[in-house]
């Protein structure tokens, strides 16, 4: 009897053996305990918290598709316009960072000031931001893990301490930005009724109305951001057709690269506005909202595929309704006195006494434009949160439970801020800028250790970037870090005032630089770009018929 039961055994340990070998055949070099191979291994743990449980995930491969060419295999089918429906969401609720309150004010004013010379800029800051959420998003599909849960593998104790609380700090107040953004165009909408703290109130709370749609599954919640982005496309449209911009001048821009001392400000403040620190933690978690075996690598190639296609198309979204937003202002008011002091508050007056009413008041179409855009931003803030809380801290609570935490993390400081500064229009102004600087700080703490993920053998496996595409990421790391430290030296240098707080602001300057050369150190960046030959696996978009 028991050795029939030995024979019954044996086959199935083959079968797990066999399976092993494949899992490992393409590189010797990953260690069983890597975050990749870890993965593989907790698929089979049914206790296991996930960030989106299997029930909530959108299934998208069948029996027979999962099956096809083993756990090892990297064929790709054919594009398929259906998948390519169901892996499209993500990129949408990602791609609300780049059109944010904050992001509007910069456009509005990089218009105002600089007219349509920066239209190019802003094309290519849209590329390098793209470039590096696609990378966000190949580090959470490639590994089944999201980029904070992997830095808490990664890092000691007290590194990922610091990046967490660095990541909370910039979150809180990319979401202090968002909520008062809303609250401003609850303020238009409302013809001044509500005032600041009372729309603060009302968009704080009214995230959990949305974000309880997921319950009914993530492609409705995804539904909602698209009409959120629709009704910014639909608001800005009209603004840009009303105001009939000049379509030279907007060619020259997009076209032509022109930069001058005059407007070297709002081109720094441009990029700044793009590349968010926050929306590089969030896409590498929201791409698992999908079923994917990351043991069968055709699989994990095609939601590559699928994912760089459908984030590229929101990007290009958002890209023409900022090209909007800057053209109606560089027409409006590029040239006049009320250039320099236009902001989020006031611009839809300006543009209301620039045009009048008519049909539908151009008011009323900005405050729904931002409203939109404020909602939208709010709750990315509100996910992205709950992503970076649980994957540093690995806090195993309820979802619920989550989104109140994090919620209420930032709309405490968020109440603080609109009584303190709803006093004037220049005090919203000088705490947004103070709210830009803390996101400068963060900006280096997510890309450095995104980087540093996704260019590893024993992290990616066989989906690690190539040479080429980690040399260009690192340069535009290093360019975007360069623009931040850009605008933390000029803040600083007109607002510092006072020996204590010069010596305050020096300390911290040094522990800055000292933590991001520490976290460039641990992953070795510079000798893996130096050393690594340029036949190693890069980006690949292909298909086998």
């Amino acid at each position: 009897m028991s050795t029939q039961s030995q024979q019954q055994k044996k086959p199935q340990f083959e079968d797990e053996e066999e399976d092993n070998e494949l899992l490992h055949s393409d590189s010797e070099t990953i260690p069983f305990s890597s975050p990749f191979a870890k993965q593989s291994a907790v698929l089979e743990d049914e206790n296991a918290e996930f960030v989106y449980a299997a029930k909530d995930k959108v299934q998208i491969f069948d029996v027979e598709s999962a099956g096809s060419g083993g756990p090892g295999s990297m064929v790709v089918p054919p594009f398929s316009w259906k998948k390519l429906w169901l892996f499209t969401g993500p990129g949408l609720l990602m791609s609300v960072a780049f059109l944010d309150p904050g992001n509007l004010e910069g456009d509005l004013q990089a218009g105002a000031i600089a007219g349509y010379s920066l239209l190019w800029l802003l094309v290519w800051t849209t590329i390098m931001g793209g470039l590096l959420q696609v990378l966000s998003a190949r580090l959470g599909v490639a590994t089944g893990r999201h980029l904070a849960e992997l830095c808490r593998e990664e890092y000691s104790n007290w590194a990922r301490y610091v990046l967490w609380i660095m990541a909370e700090m910039a979150l809180i107040a990319a979401d202090i930005q968002e909520v008062i953004g809303s609250a401003i165009a609850l303020k238009i909408l409302s013809h001044g009724i509500l005032p600041i703290w009372a729309g603060v109130v009302i968009t704080a709370f009214d995230c959990f109305f949305f974000l309880f749609l997921e319950n009914y599954g993530v492609r409705k919640l995804e539904g909602v951001f698209a009409v959120f982005i629709g009704t910014m496309a639909f608001s800005f449209a009209w603004m840009f057709f009303d105001t009939k911009p000049s379509e030279e001048e907007l060619i020259k821009g997009i076209l032509i690269p022109r930069v001058n001392s005059k407007t070297l400000r709002q081109a720094v403040e441009l990029i700044g506005c793009v590349i968010t620190p926050h929306n590089v933690f969030l896409h590498s978690a929201l791409v698992q909202s999908r079923e994917i075996d990351i043991r069968n690598k055709g699989q994990v190639q095609e939601a590559l595929n699928y994912y760089t296609i459908e984030s590229s198309v929101a990007l290009f979204i958002t890209l023409v309704i900022n090209l909007f937003v800057i053209t109606v202002f560089a027409r409006v008011f590029y040239g006049t006195e009320q250039a320099n002091g236009i902001g989020l508050v006031n611009a839809g007056q300006f543009l209301q006494e620039k045009y009048g009413g008519g049909l539908f008041p151009i008011l009323y179409i900005w405050g729904i434009g931002l409203l939109a855009a404020g909602q939208s931003s709010t709750i990315t803030g509100t996910y992205a949160g709950q992503f970076i809380t649980e994957g540093f801290l690995k806090l195993n609570i309820k979802k619920w439970l989550r989104s109140l935490i994090t919620r209420s993390c930032a709309i405490v400081p968020t109440m603080i801020a609109a009584i303190v500064f709803n006093t004037s229009e220049s005090s919203l102004d000088t705490m947004n800028e103070w709210l830009n600087v803390v996101q400068s700080i963060q900006i280096p703490f997510a890309l450095i250790p995104l980087l540093t993920l996704v260019s590893k053998e024993e992290v990616m496996g066989t989906f690690r970037i190539g040479p080429i595409i980690e040399r260009v990421s690192w340069c535009v790391a290093v360019l975007v870090i360069m623009v931040y430290g850009y605008m933390l030296l000029g803040f600083f240098l007109s607002e510092v005032k006072g020996l204590l707080f010069g010596f305050l602001v020096c300390i911290g300057f040094v522990a800055w630089i000292s933590f991001i050369a520490y976290l460039v150190k641990h992953g070795g960046a510079l000798s893996s770009i130096m050393i690594r030959p340029p036949t190693s696996r890069g980006f690949t978009l292909t298909t086998n018929n």
